[in-house]
């Protein structure tokens, strides 16, 4: 791959070679670190990943995929989409260890596979972290209106749900709803706690993550004597003649819905400049909270489908359904749903940590404002792209439902994964020189399979979905040609 030297500038570089050169991975691997706070060991990391990692895949969207899409066999979905991360998070450490910069993905392949394609990466991401972000706050508004209502407090519809959503043609439509209040309310509070600083946000983190896993495993042990083996049969239910809905097809395009539910351990890898060891802590942070958020999730999957029927489980709060169809745990219900609220607030906290993180890395190579790299001067936090993360997210929650959101996410992360996948296989080849704290095991085999996995995955979305994709991507590539090609700190001045 091309690297944008003294020479190709004097000579004038062909289009198509200025966008596909590589930002050498010496440029800035030590750039900014006097601007950010190294505060973050392994277990912050670990936490951090976790906290981004287990929210609305775990509490919401296992039952409503395994109502639509799996039947029980949503475990299996699991299961391929852990696999598909796992390779990813293989990769990703490979990266984050002897490339420790803010960027996650887009900085790794501005590294190997040049800026166009780095800035597509990038521009995708804020499908991951921001709009994972807005995804959550609207699972987190149903589990807080529905704990309302057990007090007894009442809030008006028009104000709790979203004004959009979708038909049975998966086309958007009216829902005759005004904004969904609680959800745009939570995301800016979280804003404004990752303004202040990250030692307070990874605090925080830390202890929400610690309740909401203590919760699941409550749940889980709880819930093994109500399980009835029945609601596992039949395993994959048929499908219905359509695609995805159960059967064969139904697994894989569960597989990339549920796939959203593994984004958050990349989110570590975004906090290079604030581990204080990165080399060491950051693959220990990235494959750390994938293996325990893995087991996690099967394990509170397989214990929900053996509670109650899995068409049961379309709703926003499964796990207060599968409590609720058993008496005996009405005890739970109350702790159990504090739990959720507390466990999504720490997605909500840590998604919306990484996208300012990547802006910075952006703005710093040219292709943003260099507002955006601004940090500020007290909390040594990336003030202005924290603020720019929080009210767009906080928008796009009030505005939209779960299941466009989430299946936005997951289209977004399986490219981004699947292209650091291909990213490390390059540089293996194109700088062999480069010493590695960490290593892909079997590197040909793991970078080709999990980028055939990433890559895989999307082809069994809707097209919705796509047609959505498409017209963030026109979007996003409009700004690139406009300004960031423009400005780009590899470009001749």
């Amino acid at each position: 791959m091309p690297q944008a030297t003294a020479g190709d500038r004097a000579g004038k570089p062909s289009l198509l070679r200025q966008m596909c050169a590589v930002r050498p991975v010496d440029v800035a691997e030590n750039a900014g670190k006097s601007r950010l706070k190294q505060v973050l060991g392994p277990w912050a990391l670990i936490s951090i990943g976790l906290g981004a990692t287990i929210g609305t895949g775990i509490f919401v969207l296992t039952g409503q995929v395994a109502a639509t899409q799996t039947g029980p066999a949503i475990t299996l979905s699991l299961l391929i989409a852990a696999f598909g991360s796992m390779l990813a998070a293989l990769c990703y450490s490979e990266f984050a260890a002897f490339l420790p910069v803010p960027g996650s993905a887009y900085r790794y392949t501005y590294a190997t596979l040049g800026e166009a394609l780095a800035w597509f990466i990038g521009w995708n991401l804020l499908l991951e972290y921001a709009i994972s972000a807005s995804t959550v706050a609207v699972s987190w508004s149903a589990y807080v209106v529905n704990l309302l209502t057990d007090a007894g407090i009442h809030l008006p519809d028009a104000l709790v749900n979203a004004p959009l959503g979708l038909d049975a043609h998966d086309h958007l439509m009216r829902t005759g709803a005004f904004i969904n209040v609680p959800a745009v309310l939570i995301v800016l509070a979280m804003t404004w706690v990752l303004y202040v600083g990250v030692r307070e946000s990874a605090s925080a983190n830390t202890f929400m993550v610690t309740l909401k896993v203590v919760i699941i495993l409550v749940v889980v042990v709880a819930g093994l004597k109500f399980i009835q083996p029945a609601n596992f049969h039949p395993y994959v239910p048929p499908n219905t003649g359509k695609f995805g809905h159960f059967g064969p097809s139904g697994v894989l395009q569960g597989a990339g819905i549920i796939f959203f539910s593994y984004v958050g351990f990349d989110t570590a890898s975004t906090m290079a400049l604030e581990a204080k060891n990165p080399q060491r802590d950051l693959p220990l942070g990235i494959l750390g909270a994938l293996a325990i958020s893995a087991v996690l999730y099967v394990a509170m999957s397989t214990v929900l489908l053996g509670m109650v029927p899995y068409h049961q489980l379309n709703v926003a709060a499964p796990v207060a359904v599968a409590l609720d169809a058993h008496p005996q745990l009405a005890w739970l219900a109350w702790p159990v749903k504090l739990g959720v609220i507390a466990g999504m607030t720490s997605v909500i906290l840590t998604s919306l940590l990484g996208q300012p993180r990547i802006l910075l890395s952006m703005a710093d190579d040219g292709l943003l404002p260099n507002v955006m790299a601004k940090c500020h001067p007290r909390y040594k936090t990336p003030h202005v792209s924290t603020v720019i993360t929080g009210v767009f997210a906080a928008a796009i929650a009030g505005v939209f439902p779960l299941d466009v959101l989430a299946d936005l996410v997951s289209i977004g992360i399986l490219l981004a994964f699947g292209v650091v996948c291909l990213g490390v296989l390059v540089l293996r080849y194109t700088r062999p020189d480069v010493h590695r704290p960490f290593r892909v095991p079997a590197a040909p085999v793991t970078c080709i399979l999990g980028f055939l996995v990433c890559c895989g995955l999307t082809l069994t979305l809707s097209n919705g979905t796509w047609n959505r994709l498409l017209v963030w991507t026109i979007l996003g590539m409009s700004i690139y040609a406009l300004y960031g090609f423009r400005n780009s700190r590899l470009r001749p001045k």
